[in-house]
């Protein structure tokens, strides 16, 4: 039997709930909501879903907390749904890693497309880890295990990094993108891939998260660059074991 994809809506408005459910249901999806982050705790303690579409205006926490700690749980896909239209608190949610941002009046049809987007793109993910899972990168003093999503210096370089960090799905896809491609230039376009109507700041914002993992000086990048107009660049050798 085919994997049924588990969706959760958190939204305090209950005609979005009804209307997000009846779409999402038509296109074969399990979907649970719930109106508080409170309600929606309590249901991640019994099971974790593929992807949460979150509202940011909550009446008990703050919505951009509650999407941090979602995206700290690297297997889960994040969405944001709200009716905050500002460029602060899109590029906000991206940064804490978020997979995509709607902003409420939304079109049902566009949502449906980006959620199958979205999906898609994890299952890339997923495979690319299957693929991988005996090959480890390592380049510039770093080692990066797809199989874990797992980022450690090697020995003692750099010697101010000697911690692991554990990458979000996000994170993974533009840094595997790079590492399959070191010292070529990837334009926006290549590293976006088949994202619907993606907004055009999500790329930077998602390469300075990895950047801060990476580089010294992540306003100073030396293994990750910048060619204005163009796009981004590896600048180191990567060797994969």
């Amino acid at each position: 039997m085919t994997h049924r994809k588990l969706i959760y809506i958190i939204d305090d408005e209950r005609d979005i709930c009804d209307i997000l459910s009846r779409e999402l249901g038509a296109y074969g999806f399990e979907v649970k909501t719930f109106l508080t982050g409170a309600q929606l705790k309590e249901a991640l303690r019994e099971q974790s879903p593929d992807l949460c579409i979150v509202d940011l205006g909550l009446p008990d926490m703050d919505g951009i907390e509650l999407v941090k700690s979602l995206c700290d749980q690297t297997a889960m896909g994040v969405m944001i749904l709200s009716g905050r239209d500002s460029v602060t608190d899109r590029i906000l949610g991206l940064e804490l890693g978020a997979d995509d941002y709607i902003v409420k009046p939304f079109i049902p049809r566009e949502l449906i497309a980006r959620v199958n987007s979205l999906f898609r793109r994890l299952r890339k993910n997923n495979h690319d880890i299957e693929v991988a899972a005996s090959a480890v990168a390592q380049f510039a003093g770093w080692r990066y295990d797809p199989s874990t999503l797992t980022l450690s210096p090697l020995g003692e370089t750099p010697a101010d990094a000697a911690e692991t960090n554990e990458l979000s799905s996000a994170e993974h896809e533009l840094l595997m993108l790079l590492l399959h491609s070191p010292k070529k230039i990837l334009s926006r376009d290549q590293l976006l891939g088949e994202r619907v109507s993606p907004f055009d700041r999500s790329i930077d914002v998602r390469m300075s998260r990895v950047r801060k993992k990476l580089e010294n000086s992540p306003k100073q990048p030396t293994l990750i660059k910048t060619v204005y107009g163009v796009g981004y660049i590896l600048t180191a050798d990567v060797v994969w074991i």
